[in-house]
């Protein structure tokens, strides 16, 4: 497995806890619950963007990574 398809395995795995968190603040009525799933949501959100950016890079930097 090429690091560009563990990336992009990885980024998908992330991306369906991140519907699972939202999911979860939303439906929780504890408001410190609710509050650790927002925070853990962002997190989250920050990974994925910075593992997206990883990603180009690697398509960029080998083409024959990209779209695969």
């Amino acid at each position: 497995m090429t690091v560009a398809s563990q990336v992009k395995q990885t980024l998908a795995s992330l991306k369906g806890a991140r519907g699972t968190l939202r999911v979860y603040s939303t439906q929780t009525r504890d408001e410190e619950a609710r509050s650790v799933f927002t925070d853990a949501l962002e997190v989250t959100n920050s990974v994925i963007e910075d593992l997206e950016k990883r990603l180009q890079t690697l398509e960029f930097e080998e083409p024959q990574y990209k779209g695969n």
